[in-house]
């Protein structure tokens, strides 16, 4: 992947040089503070989340306390290549693409956004609903305009589609597969740290033989093989045929996270329920 970049003087550090896009776009803000890591309030914010996993502004918190080393060489590798630029160009936000179902549904049947509206659309989502989850987890940051913001934001806005490529589910499993896969595609601890302690937590909870470990580490391998889905085209993504999609990434059945859903059915247990079973076998 061809990297462009020029070099513009800093307002800040007038010496030093910033990082742009040939379009000026900047790579990195000088106003944007530095990540810190901070392993207890990471604990803190999943203690939180286990009461309620639809609030997902405690998940917001776990990754702002658990940066990711790898995340800035990522994005600076994509959005300063041309090929970032081309795709920064047709695809400058992602919600108001995957919000747009009626433009999607004029994709082909059997396509990637059909598989999506269906599944957003059953579950009550929108893309720019979960904008707003995080912009009610930080009512009064700053945005900066530049390109680390740029794909931070693609990152965020793809988790849906993932549940869609590989067939997990939003229920607690689920959503910890889905955070196992990403982080085979682009690292950062908070993805492991959620899911694992997630599978942990699971496994205390309920008491099953449900393989609740092998499903995690399978959403896991699948994600090591797979591309960067927020460094792809969406558009295009969305026009393949669905099947096409999933044998380009590498996913392939979700086979033990199936086993464990029937697992938990065949002792009555909802899988889209596990709090209310833990609470249910705490009171009991």
């Amino acid at each position: 992947m061809k990297t462009m970049m020029k070099q513009t003087p800093s307002p800040a550090t007038p010496n030093a040089a910033i990082e742009s896009a040939p379009d000026g776009t900047i790579f990195r803000h000088p106003d944007r503070p530095m990540p810190k890591r901070d392993i207890r309030a990471a604990f803190h914010h999943f203690r939180e989340l286990l009461k309620d996993k639809e609030d997902t502004t405690h998940v917001f918190k776990i990754f702002e306390a658990l940066p990711s080393k790898r995340f800035v060489p990522f994005a600076r590798a994509f959005a300063l290549s041309e090929k970032g630029a081309a795709i920064r160009a047709r695809e400058p936000y992602l919600p108001t693409v995957l919000d747009d179902h009626a433009m999607l549904r004029k994709m082909p049947m059997g396509s990637v956004a059909h598989a999506y509206c269906d599944f957003m659309e059953s579950e009550g989502l929108t893309a720019a609903g979960l904008v707003a989850e995080a912009d009610k987890t930080w009512p009064d940051r700053p945005k900066y305009g530049d390109l680390i913001e740029w794909y931070a934001w693609r990152r965020r806005d793809t988790h849906d589609l993932l549940h869609v490529l590989t067939g997990y589910g939003r229920d607690a499993l689920g959503e910890q597969c889905v955070l196992a896969f990403t982080y085979g595609q682009n690292g950062g601890f908070a993805h492991l740290f959620i899911a694992y302690l997630g599978a942990l937590n699971t496994k205390k909870a309920v008491r099953s033989p449900a393989p609740v470990f092998r499903a995690v580490r399978q959403a896991h391998r699948m994600g090591k093989g797979a591309p960067r889905i927020c460094e792809m085209s969406i558009l295009d993504l969305l026009a393949m045929p669905l099947s096409e999609a999933q044998a380009m990434l590498g996913v392939g059945d979700p086979t033990y996270y199936e086993q464990c859903h029937a697992a938990w059915r065949g002792q009555g247990i909802d899988p889209y329920d596990l709090l209310g079973q833990q609470a249910a076998t705490a009171s009991a």
